[in-house]
């Protein structure tokens, strides 16, 4: 008999999956946006024949005629990402683990589950201090995860990392967390978390680790979020010493937060239509301020006490 699927909760979704994930459960009782279910390979050879990159490529995206969009990332894992974005077929390949198997899963994959549902997600790491929520929104190799973790370390909790959902709550949003866990370089999590890196790779090309959180430095359930913080880019600019906050203007805004979307391979008409309405009515209605700060771990405590002391404005 085939197990029962659990019932998860993640970005404020509910998910059904007879596979074990690393999310808290559900509350309540519903029907499932989103069902993860594990096929063998024989499910995903029509699509793995339809992708248009060669087999050495590390990252294969595949729309299909039918709506679908079938995914691939090197030997590690595949996925089929159905046309309404209600289902994703999964299977492990050669040289996954199981952590990464799950991190992929919880913010690229289903990234696009979300999207084809309607849902605008930020690439945005997010932290909770005194029961609101402030975003971190910065594209790879910017430094969220490295000033989150030093938010850690001053009692702040992870709401979620690279991937943030929000929702509008009467005048403002609400924010939704994600895993708990951290992707962190092992040096940085040593450096930061004073702690040894007891984590996982992510995969063969890089030596980021996926760090799991306890409930002391994770915040499981959905607050409001007061603020989105735009890291600049680290550069020489970056590392002129000075710790500066600017507000941006609503054009500005508005502009930021189309380049930080999460997943940026959804380009339909109606999918850009979405978007723009929603940074359109996100860059109206929340703050959002340019951070540069020095990329010095020395300095980390100090950036985080002029974001802590701009949000208590």
């Amino acid at each position: 008999m085939r197990k029962p699927p659990n019932s998860y909760g993640l970005y404020g979704f509910r998910l059904s999956s007879c596979l074990e994930l690393p999310c808290g459960r559900a509350p309540g009782e519903g029907p499932p946006d989103v069902e993860i279910f594990s096929a063998p390979e024989r499910f995903f050879r029509k699509a793995a024949a339809s992708e248009r990159y060669g087999s050495a490529s590390w990252y294969h995206h595949a729309p299909l005629a039918d709506g679908s969009v079938y995914l691939r990332w090197g030997r590690l894992f595949e996925f089929l990402v159905s046309a309404d974005g209600r289902r994703i077929a999964c299977h492990p390949l050669a040289d996954g683990s199981a952590e990464a198997f799950h991190t992929y899963l919880s913010s690229q994959v289903l990234s696009f589950a979300l999207v084809k549902q309607g849902i605008e997600p930020l690439h945005a790491t997010t932290l909770v201090a005194d029961g609101a929520a402030f975003g971190l929104l910065g594209s790879s190799g910017h430094g969220k995860s490295t000033l989150a973790a030093a938010f850690l370390t001053r009692g702040c909790r992870l709401l979620t990392d690279d991937l943030l959902v929000v929702r509008p709550d009467g005048a403002g949003y609400r924010a939704f967390p994600g895993p708990a866990r951290i992707k962190l370089f092992p040096e940085i999590a040593r450096a930061v978390l004073g702690e040894t890196a007891a984590g996982v790779p992510m995969n063969n090309l890089t030596p980021k680790m996926i760090l799991p959180l306890g409930r002391r430095r994770y915040c499981s359930t959905p607050v409001p979020l007061r603020a989105l913080y735009l890291l600049s880019y680290p550069g020489p600019r970056a590392g002129a010493g000075l710790i500066t906050l600017r507000g941006l203007s609503e054009r500005r805004a508005y502009l930021a937060l189309l380049r930080h979307c999460f997943n940026t391979k959804v380009r339909d008409r109606e999918r850009l239509k979405r978007q723009f309405l929603a940074a359109t009515e996100l860059a109206a209605r929340l703050p959002l301020k340019l951070l540069s700060y020095p990329r010095d771990l020395t300095r980390l405590g100090n950036v985080c006490a002029a974001v802590l002391a701009d949000l208590e404005k």
